[in-house]
């Protein structure tokens, strides 16, 4: 395989690539500065990849609406400053993008190629970096926008509904948020596909599949007795948005199209229900 190198180390993407290919070199904060262009060079002249997937972000999106300068920071300025590496070296970059530069009022799943109209400033962030990498070296690039991750490492909308299911009498969770969960796993290998075949463009990945979060959990709760996470049932209640106001708008529909990644990848997408299962196994060993 060539060699890969991968930004980020402790994120959820990062863990199953590096589960996935243990001769990855996944590199985190303490590792290099991807702020700046000298610490870049620095490292990766020393490692001289085939690839590099961008698996770091800021992902905070409520915190991005009052932190906008750390959020073009990492999710443009770092993205530009990775792109022009992997342009002068000759490596094929993999960046992976979001939901979020969609607005979520088209109504039907979002195509790769749909006008990208962000709400807020996470989204608008992680625009500007598409539109670096985009610039800098569209030929020699893949651009992967995923949506609602989760993995049995670090925090997610699955482990904290677990957690939640097992301290308290009943749950409110949102039913008019649209989308498709991404089991990491399942990303991690579109990702290491990506860099290994060199696909490039823009391409869209999630599990199959849509729900609303509310679905998402109800399924997550009846998996989770059947395989003895939990111990006993409690009322799960639908409410709407309104009702748990956050700093940040979230898109209402974000089912992304995968017409091009069906067509263009070996890697298989598999239903949310299916992957949701098979990393819930993952939590009972």
């Amino acid at each position: 395989m060539s060699k890969l190198v991968v930004i980020g180390k402790s994120g959820q993407l990062a863990w199953e690539i590096a589960r996935l290919v243990p001769d990855a070199v996944c590199l985190g904060r303490d590792d290099i500065d991807i702020t700046t262009a000298e610490s870049i060079a620095d490292k990766l002249d020393t490692l001289a990849p085939d690839a590099v997937i961008n698996a770091s972000a800021y992902t905070a999106v409520d915190k991005a609406e009052s932190d906008e300068a750390n959020a073009y920071l990492l999710n443009q300025t770092a993205v530009a400053n990775l792109a022009n590496y992997c342009k002068a070296h000759k490596a094929f970059f993999v960046h992976v993008s979001t939901d979020y530069v969609f607005n979520g009022e088209k109504g039907s799943p979002y195509t790769v190629d749909d006008t990208i109209a962000p709400q807020g400033m996470y989204g608008k962030t992680k625009a500007a970096g598409e539109a670096e990498v985009k610039s800098i070296l569209p030929e020699h690039s893949a651009i992967i926008r995923t949506s609602w991750v989760y993995s049995a490492h670090g925090n997610n909308f699955v482990k904290t509904m677990l957690r939640l299911m097992a301290e308290k009498p009943q749950l409110g969770v949102i039913d008019d948020q649209i989308g498709s969960p991404t089991w990491a796993k399942g990303l991690a290998q579109a990702c290491i596909e990506a860099a290994t075949q060199q696909h490039a463009g823009v391409f869209h990945w999630s599990d199959e599949g849509v729900c609303s979060w509310y679905d998402f959990a109800v399924a997550i709760q009846q998996l989770g007795l059947e395989k003895g996470l939990l111990s006993q049932a409690v009322p799960i209640n639908p409410i709407p948005s309104s009702a748990y106001p956050t700093p940040a708008k979230r898109p209402h529909y974000s089912v992304l199209d995968k017409t091009l990644s069906r067509e263009t990848y070996t890697t298989p997408l598999i239903h949310w229900r299916e992957q949701l299962s098979a990393m819930m196994d993952e939590l009972v060993k």
